[in-house]
């Protein structure tokens, strides 16, 4: 059983968004944990402010699979893989770690360096699993973020009306 954590964001109807996601993870993976919801700035854009937080739970599913069934969550979401990189999104899924799995290359991509290089990644993911250590650099996510650069990078905690 493999402990996989993803990140979420939305920038389009996000509540709606990041709510419909949490069902469709539940449905897709079973039960899941949730770290707050962070508001915080469009990141290499003009646009609305994003929700972004991170999701953990157990699968007996290949790191592949997990990947291709996040990808088929966005899709039903209406994400949209033909505009620029760095656009507004109704729903944004990133595979941020499986296990203590490092690989990059072949479309699979864990650890991803979002982790260290973005704190609306970091953040959530230290709240949910800061005793975990990242698998290449050997720290725990709680310090990971301590050391983090601009430690509020514009982020708020918020509640979403919808549960989490």
């Amino acid at each position: 059983m493999a402990r996989v954590y993803v990140s979420i964001g939305s920038n389009i109807d996000r509540e709606a968004n990041v709510a419909s996601c949490l069902v469709a993870l539940r449905g897709a993976f079973g039960a899941i944990d949730c770290s707050p919801v962070y508001e915080c700035p469009a990141v290499g854009f003009s646009g609305d402010d994003f929700y972004n937080l991170v999701v953990g739970f157990d699968t007996e599913l290949a790191v592949r699979e997990v990947a291709t069934r996040l990808r088929e969550i966005e899709f039903a979401h209406g994400r949209r893989r033909d505009l620029p990189k760095f656009s507004a999104r109704t729903l944004d899924l990133d595979l941020l770690l499986y296990d203590a799995l490092v690989q990059h290359g072949d479309g699979i991509d864990v650890p991803r360096d979002e982790i260290t290089r973005y704190a609306f990644v970091l953040r959530p993911l230290a709240d949910l699993a800061g005793e975990r250590r990242h698998p290449e650099l050997g720290l725990s996510f709680a310090e990971l973020w301590a050391r983090f650069a601009v430690p509020d990078a514009g982020l708020r905690r918020v509640e979403p009306s919808a549960p989490t």
